[in-house]
């Protein structure tokens, strides 16, 4: 039928063939379905496998094997300094100075780590402002800060909700808050792109209002990096932390990563949890009992690094400096309207009532689009992972998809579409 043409097979192969920017799908192993590729839509939540992970992975293997404790010092990336492999791919990354930025920890263990500085209630200004509905895992560490501090999260926690009968989050109603309530208010803490509704909220504009009201602002870039260009420095964002394992592919339970701003880095009156690997490096092994920082991002590290996780990070930061952030998010536009406009096609045709509640505008959103499928409920997702789509369900009746433009093509989003059509087809 003519509404389905755009999505003949025929035709999406020939969008990928044409495209700028092609897909790197030979350099990730792709999960299989009845011995052909899955649809694959969950880099939202773990990237693929690349390629070159097992070597990256063998190469520490046998330096460990070949040197023992040497391989500090002797191996092909020596351990000792091998966090700073990550200095210049991630500050391109996220738009940041080289001193900004470091590979360390997990994701809630930095935004714990980054909260002991950048949160610090007194007086009357003791409260967090944060979207509604956030990801569990920063809720709970916002709550227990302030339960650390003797506060009440009843109390000192403000959240920002969508209007009545909508989805997104208004910024302005995030200044709205700020100027009616700012003097009570510490710390703004937000998701950069919304893990439930994919939303890209307007960080600059959220940081300009935070800062304007006397209040700090960080933000959790869980879903932002590798998704959507970011420049954290020129946006004066006060933190921000993020994992590797959704869109950088960098393994399950990847190591994670942080940014400081400069005017905080040397700020050594600033409040932080320390250890021997935030001590200055040139000094480290001199086992002195006095910490003295490193003056940088590097400070909030407090371990050393954990190599074997780090060595497939370092592969996918170096895919990303190769395919570069402006074509990757070139890319992702397209994939993302086409998938917007398959769905649209598959509703108009079988008169369902799908209901995409990630914003239209390409500009406030990432490569998700958040699937209400009104009407079907869970039946719907488990026919789509039947058939060979890999989505994510979100209770209590949302299907989060993401074509990555780093792997995904228009070939998945044409596939996709017509196992939607066929899923959704009146009975």
């Amino acid at each position: 039928m003519e509404i389905f043409a755009p999505f003949e097979l025929a035709r999406a192969r020939q969008l990928d063939a044409t495209d700028a920017l092609p897909a790197r799908r030979d350099d990730f192993h792709v999960p299989q379905h009845h011995g052909a590729d899955a649809v694959y839509f969950t880099g939202n939540s773990l990237g693929l496998q690349p390629r070159d992970a097992s070597e990256a992975l063998s190469t520490e293997l046998n330096d460990w094997a070949q040197h023992g404790v040497e391989g500090h010092y002797m191996a092909q990336h020596p351990w000792v300094s091998y966090h700073e492999r990550f200095t210049d791919g991630l500050a391109k990354l996220v738009g940041a100075k080289g001193n900004e930025v470091v590979a360390m920890n997990a994701l809630t263990v930095n935004l714990h780590l980054l909260l002991v500085s950048f949160y610090r209630p007194a007086g009357k200004r003791t409260k967090i402002l944060c979207e509604a509905k956030a990801f569990p895992s920063d809720q709970y560490a916002l709550a227990s800060q302030i339960r650390f501090h003797g506060g009440d999260p009843n109390v000192d926690i403000i959240e920002v909700a969508p209007r009545k009968d909508g989805h997104v989050i208004e910024e302005g109603d995030i200044e709205a808050i700020l100027l009616e309530r700012g003097d009570e208010i510490a710390l703004v803490m937000m998701g950069g792109v919304q893990y439930f509704t994919g939303q890209w909220l307007d960080m600059p504009r959220i940081t300009a209002a935070a800062h304007a009201a006397g209040a700090l602002c960080g933000f959790d870039l869980a879903h932002a990096v590798g998704n959507v260009p970011l420049a954290l420095n020129a946006w004066n964002v006060d933190f921000a932390c993020w994992c590797s394992y959704k869109y950088l592919n960098s393994g399950p339970g990847a190591v994670a990563g942080a940014f400081v701003h400069e005017r905080h880095v040397g700020d050594d009156a600033m409040p932080r949890l320390e250890g021997w690997w935030g001590h200055n490096a040139q000094r480290r092994f001199l086992m002195e009992p006095e910490f003295e920082s490193m003056g940088t991002a590097e400070a909030w590290q407090m371990s050393n690094a954990p190599i074997f996780n780090m060595a497939i990070h370092a592969i996918a930061l170096d895919q990303f400096s190769s395919a570069g952030m402006n074509g990757l998010r070139s890319k992702s536009l397209r994939l993302t309207s086409y998938l917007e406009q398959g769905i649209t096609a598959v509703a108009k045709h079988n008169k369902a009532q799908l209901e995409v509640i990630t914003p239209s505008d390409p500009a406030r959103r990432g490569c998700q689009l958040s699937l209400v499928a009104h009407g079907f409920g869970r039946e719907l997702f488990q026919a789509l992972t039947n058939a060979g789509v890999v989505a994510d369900w979100r209770e209590p009746n949302v299907i989060r998809m993401a074509p990555v433009p780093m792997y995904n093509t228009f070939e998945d989003i044409a596939r996709f579409v017509h196992i939607l059509k066929s899923a959704t087809q009146p009975h």
